[in-house]
């Protein structure tokens, strides 16, 4: 009895510790968030020939580079998933219900996902080294002994592009995903025209659908992007404890996209 009681409270206590240090990161990510609205508000028009070409670098590389896997994820899910449901639903005469799951399962949920995922796991790690690396090495003492704002100078532009570059790979991995799931379709002589595939899916596309995905693509990249540049900046760090930042970050980011995708299905289950 006592035993049972003891593993009870280290439970409870464990459960109790985490959801504190879950409040605190959410709180300190916050915090660093509205620190970094406001320095992107105040200095949009500080040194643009130097913000604007460092913006394009970030989604060069956080979007650009990344589209051939993007390309071949697409291929796969498309091959994979949509073929198959192509495939099982062509067996029970219930083609008519392709645009509907397409919707719900590739439009809102799988592409978004995705492609914020790939785009942390390539990038946004990568980003946490860099922005750590130099914290640990006194890099961005360096820079505000300059007059530099290493907010303005290494956040912002990170931030922008990795948020673009989530909504538009998000686009290019929903368009490859159908026209490959289309493609199994001709491959498996279903008798599924181009026609008739594409009318299924702009009738089941509503216009909240856009409204949903597009709020939930710029979330997902905005929140990683301040995430990884909160555990690569914000605090301070030494040289050892950088893989274990960045291990940190993959961490946060996945727990963050399941909440903000859990908010999302309950605002569409409630009021759509």
């Amino acid at each position: 009895m006592r035993s049972g009681v003891a593993v009870f409270e280290w439970a409870t206590g464990l459960i109790g510790l985490s959801l504190l240090r879950f409040v605190e990161n959410v709180r300190r990510i916050g915090a660093f968030s509205l620190i970094t609205l406001g320095v992107a508000v105040t200095k949009a028009l500080v040194a643009h020939r130097v913000m604007l070409p460092a913006a394009q670098q970030q989604l060069a590389r956080a979007g650009v580079r990344l589209l051939p896997i993007i390309a071949f994820i697409g291929v796969a899910v498309g091959l994979v998933i949509v073929g198959q449901t192509l495939s099982l639903l062509a067996q029970v005469g219930q083609v008519a219900l392709t645009g509907q799951l397409l919707v719900t399962v590739i439009i809102r949920e799988v592409a978004p996902f995705v492609a914020a995922m790939v785009v942390l796991a390539r990038v946004g790690t990568a980003t946490v080294v860099e922005l750590g690396t130099a914290r640990a090495l006194g890099e961005v003492e360096t820079l505000e002994a300059l007059g530099i704002d290493p907010i303005h100078f290494l956040v912002v532009p990170r931030v922008v592009g990795l948020t673009c570059s989530v909504a538009a790979l998000t686009v290019y991995l929903t368009v490859i995903t159908l026209a490959s799931g289309w493609i199994f379709a001709v491959l498996a002589d279903l008798p599924y025209p181009l026609s008739e595939y594409l009318g299924h899916i702009a009738g089941a596309l509503q216009w909240h659908d856009f409204v949903l995905v597009g709020a939930k693509t710029v979330t997902f990249g905005a929140v990683s992007a301040l995430t990884v540049c909160y555990h690569g900046l914000a605090r301070p760090i030494r040289l050892e404890e950088v893989s274990l930042a960045t291990t940190r970050t993959v961490a946060h980011c996945v727990v963050a996209f399941g909440l903000i995708d859990g908010f999302f299905l309950i605002l569409t289950l409630l009021f759509l």
